[in-house]
């Protein structure tokens, strides 16, 4: 007999009663581990602004404080200027407002990162977690987006030199990665070649060191920085793209319940004094962000630097220190997907 009529649902209940309901408000307030597509958050991000707000086509070359007031004046590509009361850099790996704070260089972790997309019209069989894999140095991994489509993720050691050569083309990045795949499952090595040729990309890893990330010095006047300005990561965590949110939940909560009492906005008042009080204000809801997040980005950038030490190519000796501290610092290596930033 066919079905005619079917539900379904992530996970079913039965029962109403105190443990029911109990568990499924537990089972909210723990939330699920999702793979999103980046294009599409951007997008939803983007949607959600108000019109007017991004101005594209206007690149950042420099930024200096105008000795008259303190207010960051931000130097154009083109020769124009633009002068800020307040200053966020989300500029990411590269940062020029991260120059501006003078904060050190990021390193390279002698790896690339390859990525991808791949889609399946009739659905395809992979479970809904996050798989890792690892073969002849190379580690690999996948996690499905949705029913019909996956995104995956493989480390490769290459010079500066072949990173040039092959990164801007799409067909010579899936050329080197099934080269690379030699010996891995042939699921694997189908979903690779499956890919969307659009979807492809290889980048050179970068990080910050976690202990640049405690001593750093994050703020200058009313300038400062988030999401991967502040600490890019390897991406062996999957967390880069999910700390940035948190960055920008915490710091904006930080910003208005300073200026929560505040009737009218403060900067439209023409006053030395008031612009100071003002100043002093936005200085301390940065500083209060940053206390907030200096901790969690430590301990999400160690938890990536220890892994990435362990994927790329090191003594044995090095890769024991790496498991020790793992072991001692990450014994729950998935407690980082239960932080909880707090509301807006």
């Amino acid at each position: 007999m066919g079905r005619s009529s079917e539900e379904e649902h992530e996970i079913v209940i039965v029962g109403g009663g105190i443990c029911g309901l109990a568990t499924a408000l537990a089972l909210h307030r723990t939330g699920e581990a999702r793979c999103l597509k980046r294009s599409d958050l951007i997008v939803t991000l983007a949607d959600a602004l108000p019109p007017g707000t991004i101005h594209l086509g206007r690149q950042i070359v420099s930024v200096k404080l105008d000795p008259s007031n303190s207010y960051p004046i931000l130097q154009l590509l083109d020769g124009s200027s633009i002068v800020a009361k307040i200053l966020i850099g989300c500029d990411g790996a590269n940062s020029v407002v991260a120059n501006f704070l003078e904060l050190k260089p990021t390193k390279e972790f002698g790896l690339c990162s390859a990525r991808g997309l791949t889609n399946y019209p009739n659905g395809h069989a992979f479970a809904h977690e996050v798989v890792r894999m690892r073969r002849n140095d190379i580690l690999m991994g996948r996690a499905p987006i949705d029913d019909k489509s996956v995104y995956w993720f493989t480390g490769l050691q290459l010079t500066g030199e072949d990173h040039a050569k092959v990164s801007h083309c799409p067909e010579l990045i899936r050329e080197l990665i099934l080269h690379s795949f030699d010996g891995f499952p042939a699921e694997l090595v189908q979903l690779i070649e499956d890919s969307e040729l659009e979807s492809l990309s290889l980048t050179q890893l970068r990080y910050r060191a976690p202990w640049d990330l405690v001593l750093g010095k994050f703020r200058k006047g009313t300038v400062t920085v988030a999401g991967d300005a502040m600490h890019v990561m390897g991406p062996f965590l999957g967390q880069g793209g999910s700390a940035g949110l948190e960055d920008a939940i915490v710091l904006a909560r930080c910003l208005s319940q300073k200026f929560a009492k505040t009737v009218d906005n403060p900067f439209t008042i023409e006053s030395k004094t008031m612009t100071r009080m003002m100043m002093h204000r936005v200085g301390e809801a940065m500083d209060q962000y940053l206390k907030e997040r200096r901790m969690r980005v430590v301990l999400l950038s160690t938890q990536t630097y220890l892994i990435g030490s362990l994927v790329k190519p090191s003594s044995l000796l090095v890769k024991f220190a790496c498991i020790i501290v793992m072991v001692v610092l990450f014994s729950n290596p998935t407690n980082h997907t239960r932080y909880d930033c707090g509301l807006l």
